[in-house]
């Protein structure tokens, strides 16, 4: 399936990128994406993940910065992770950050598994829940993961589900019901029920490589105080090797396409260092 309904681009920087739809399967259900892939053979390997509600298009630019690289670069939709555009199996009320979890396990796996990938230089990189979610995964050290890369992470998605309020979604975290409405998307009490117990900063103590972590000062759905506080659990790892934190400070919750240069920027000089 990865090699169907490929098709060749001209890359900002003249290097042709073929473009390529991809499926993977997690449980039962299929996981479906693009791959970004730069001309050679042993390329490293990087992940973009979309954040909660949104689809893959919307990390689009990320991922062709990163092929441009000479990256072989993926984006998915998460399963039940996507109110519209969605393209991946599952239902909302099944969506959970673990359920994501082991989604983005799936998409690494398909990625090592390419015979012109090189399996032992990979970055991960999430926006907002798909940043928590990229996360967890790599604390777990199952992957050579060299870079983790975290726009706006939600760090405080424990916290929102222990006091009630998600989002658009309010309930009583004592009494969950079956269905939890958080504006236009509904979630099943497993979404609550897999983080109220979660410690974020205790889970992504097992990751020791490098990290970037970007965040606008002007974020009022994600308070950047939880990304300073992941910056220095990943600080003050002994092992952890260039660890930095960007603030933007005209940067609000999704960056607009001024602020998203100087991400990208960011992003491009993290990379290369």
């Amino acid at each position: 399936m990865g090699d169907e309904n490929m098709f060749y681009m001209k890359a900002k920087k003249e290097h042709n990128i073929s473009k390529t739809r991809f499926e993977c399967r997690r449980d039962n259900l299929t996981i479906r994406g693009t791959g970004y892939r730069p001309i050679g053979i042993n390329l490293p390997i990087a992940i973009v993940c979309h954040g909660f509600m949104a689809f893959q298009s919307i990390v689009r630019q990320y991922a062709i910065e990163l092929a441009n690289m000479g990256y072989l670069t993926y984006t998915f939709d998460f399963c039940g992770g996507s109110v519209i555009m969605g393209k991946s199996d599952g239902l909302t009320t099944e969506m959970s950050v673990l359920t994501e979890v082991k989604d983005l396990e799936r998409v690494i796996d398909y990625a090592i598994n390419r015979e012109y990938a090189d399996k032992n230089n990979i970055v991960v990189m999430g926006c907002i829940q798909g940043g928590y979610v990229s996360a967890l995964t790599v604390a777990k050290g199952k992957y050579n993961v060299n870079k983790l890369v975290l726009f706006y992470p939600a760090f405080c998605i424990p916290d929102d589900a222990n006091a009630g309020k998600m989002m658009f979604a309010k309930f009583d975290p004592n009494n969950l019901p079956e269905i939890i409405r958080c504006g236009p998307m509904k979630l099943g009490k497993c979404y609550v029920e897999d983080v109220i117990k979660m410690n974020p900063f205790e889970e992504i103590k097992g990751y020791k490589n490098d990290v970037l972590i970007v965040h606008g000062a002007k974020d009022k759905i994600v308070d950047i105080n939880y990304s300073k506080r992941a910056f220095d659990v990943y600080k003050n790892s002994i092992s952890n090797r260039n660890v930095r934190f960007e603030i933007i400070e005209n940067g609000r919750h999704g960056f607009s396409k001024k602020i998203d240069k100087i991400a990208i920027e960011t992003l491009r000089d993290f990379i290369i260092s």
